[in-house]
């Protein structure tokens, strides 16, 4: 019986795979499939339909190899466990829908097809999920790995002026990780004014003021100063709606104007030299 539906689909495949691709393209949360290039996405459909096919005919050990390779490009596409679900179910569907339009499946062998169909999806449910949530966790591994990457050390510019540049979200534990790495470098570099940039920060909430405020507090408990540079404008217009306390800080909207003000700090200022 599942080679009959497999030799259904097969022989069907063009016309499944386009009423496949209208149901997805219903799903109006889900902008990750109708923003795709259409070659992509009809390049993704045939690859999905595969998989579907493959659990009724191939070997245990290339169907799991189709699953794995499909949950690796899902997960770089953007799409969420929830429209994987969807799209196996949605698939299910058309294909019984069909075989009860060409009468395969009639009140005689109801209950037979019915059980054929709970054997053919519940794996693939199971074994897709499984597959993309190692993949979904691996990926968010090398993120962190990579955040942890961007989160520079202090670098001196002058002497006694340093600068550590913040790039990419700050979570709780990156937030450590800069807060070990800045009162190093303070240390290390003999650094009297630290400047941190956040031109590289996406979003500045009410916890990553928090983080910043405390990593402040801690360079001038080493006897440093600190100022915050590269407040963009809508960054500014954040922190006055939430209403983050930075009465502390020096700020200044760029890293050149932070440069000259932690200049002056020390003493020093940048002259222009006529030849």
């Amino acid at each position: 019986m599942n080679k009959q539906m497999a030799q259904y689909i097969q022989g069907n495949l063009t016309e499944i795979v386009s009423k496949w691709q209208e149901k997805m393209k219903d799903e109006k949360n889900e902008r990750s499939f109708q923003l795709m290039p259409e070659e992509l996405m009809n390049q993704t459909s045939q690859e999905f339909a595969e998989l579907m096919i493959s659990n009724l005919l191939e070997s245990h050990q290339a169907y799991e190899s189709r699953v794995n390779d499909f949950a690796e490009k899902v997960v770089r596409l953007g799409w969420s466990i929830t429209f994987v679900t969807k799209a196996i179910n949605h698939f299910a569907e058309i294909v019984y829908e069909d075989l009860t339009k060409e009468e395969i499946i009639h009140e005689g062998n109801l209950a037979a097809y019915i059980e054929e169909f709970s054997k053919w999806i519940s794996p693939i449910r199971e074994s897709t999920i499984q597959a993309y949530s190692k993949t979904w966790e691996r990926t968010v591994s090398l993120q962190k790995i990579a955040l942890q990457e961007l989160s520079a050390s202090l670098i001196p510019v002058f002497d006694k002026v340093s600068v550590m540049p913040l790039v990419g979200t700050i979570d709780t534990e990156r937030a450590k990780l800069i807060m070990e790495n800045l009162l190093e470098g303070v240390v290390k570099h003999r650094a009297e004014v630290v400047l941190l940039d956040i031109t590289g920060v996406p979003v500045v909430d009410t916890m990553v003021a928090h983080h910043i405020i405390q990593a402040a507090d801690a360079v001038r408990l080493v006897g440093a100063k600190c100022m915050l540079v590269g407040i963009r404008p809508e960054i500014a217009q954040t922190i006055v709606t939430l209403g983050i306390n930075l009465n502390d800080f020096t700020t200044t909207s760029t890293l050149q104007r932070g440069v000259e003000q932690a200049l002056a700090w020390t003493n020093r200022k940048i002259v222009e030299v006529e030849d």
